[in-house]
Parts: structure tokens; C-alpha cells; sequence
């Protein structure tokens, strides 16, 4: 669990590669006096839409492309050194369509979150949506959990379901799916800023 400065919020860094509603969702909630969390940077592997609503929103950014390094570990440092340079109590992966190498596990060890639009651990990967739709389940969802090495198996946070529709495609689904995700996610990073996050092994509780 992070210890959390009554006196100062919680440093938030985002990770984006998209369109930025999710990470926008948090822009708008630490945007709130009462908030307990302050969002001090948005860093990307591209230059994308999330990159510039952050700048609009007078946000400091930066982008780390993986063609700019030598390989996947140079790259991953490099990423590394970029958010540790931003100070943050907790990282947040808002549409970040890489996979955190090694060495920025170790440096923010426990301390990354993550959405899937699914109920973890079913349908992890890129594809969630689809895939559930296709195995034809009547609830799909979105998790919030912490990242660990493999892909989408870090423990879970927390979940919501998303009832599936007959007429649904995947992108009404998803729609409706992101909609919860973005509530979700602000619910957990107030949670987590307010110290009210303790991971015991694979459990992790909010008290």
C-alpha cells in the first residue's frame, strides 16, 4: 500500500496510446477540488489523440517511442525514466497498448493499475470484446487490477458487470462497457489516494 500525504495529493502519472477517454475521465475527475488525487503527467509510445487533449488541458507530456531505442529493454528503461522523473505515487495504464517490460515493473512494483473491458479473469488480451461476444456470455464487464508481467493477469481490484444485449455489436458493448470502465477506474484511484488499498499475495482489498 502506497502512504499517502494528508496534506498533498496523490501524484497520478498516465500511460496512453489512444483516443484518451479514459485517461481524459481522470483529467476531468482530478479536476475537482475535493479530489484526492492530482494527475502531474501524461506519457505515451506515440504521438495520438491522448497526447493532445492532455497539452490542451495544459498537462506536461512526453512521448517514448520504441523506434527511437535500440531494442524492447532500452526502450522500457528509457519509458521508466521518463515516468520516475515525474514523481508519481501511482501509474495508470489508460489505453496503454504496450506491454511494461522488467524494469518498469521493479521501479513501480505494486503500484500500476490497469482496465480491461472484461471480467478478468475471462477474455484477456486485446480482442476482449469481440471475444466475448463471439463465446456468446449474457454479462461481460470491465476489471481494474495492477500489472503485473503477463497480460491482463496482474490481481484484481475491481469489477463491474455490463449486462450483453441481443442486438449488441462490439462496438455498442464497447460503449457501454468504457462508460463503467471510466467510473470504475476514478473510484479506484480515489480509493488508492486515500490509502484504502491493501493487497495481500493475489487479494486485494478496499476498505
Amino acid at each position: 500500500m502506497v502512504s499517502v500525504d494528508a496534506g498533498q495529493p496523490c501524484r497520478i502519472v498516465l500511460l496512453a496510446s489512444g483516443t484518451g477517454s479514459l485517461s481524459q475521465a481522470v483529467l476531468d475527475a482530478s479536476a475537482d477540488s475535493g479530489c484526492l488525487f492530482r494527475v502531474v503527467a501524461l506519457v505515451s509510445d506515440r504521438d495520438c489523440a491522448a497526447v493532445e487533449k492532455a497539452q490542451r488541458a495544459g498537462l506536461a507530456t512526453a512521448v517514448v517511442r520504441p523506434a527511437d531505442h535500440p531494442d524492447r529493454a532500452a526502450w522500457d528503461l528509457a519509458l521508466t525514466q521518463t515516468v520516475r522523473s515525474f514523481g508519481p505515487d501511482w501509474v495508470v495504464s489508460a489505453g496503454f497498448m504496450r506491454i511494461l517490460g522488467p524494469e518498469f515493473l521493479g521501479a513501480f512494483d505494486g503500484r500500476v493499475v490497469n482496465t480491461h473491458p472484461a471480467l478478468l479473469p475471462a477474455f484477456p488480451g486485446a480482442h476482449a470484446v469481440r471475444d466475448a461476444l463471439a463465446y456468446g456470455v449474457a454479462v461481460s464487464g470491465c476489471t481494474v487490477h495492477l500489472v503485473d508481467a503477463g497480460v491482463d493477469t496482474g490481481p484484481v481490484i475491481a469489477q463491474r458487470a455490463v449486462e450483453v444485449r441481443q442486438d449488441d455489436t462490439e462496438a455498442t458493448l464497447h460503449e457501454r462497457i468504457k462508460s463503467v470502465e471510466r467510473e470504475l477506474l476514478v473510484d479506484v484511484l480515489t480509493a488508492a489516494a486515500g490509502g484504502r488499498l491493501r493487497t495481500e499475495g493475489r487479494k486485494v482489498h478496499l476498505s
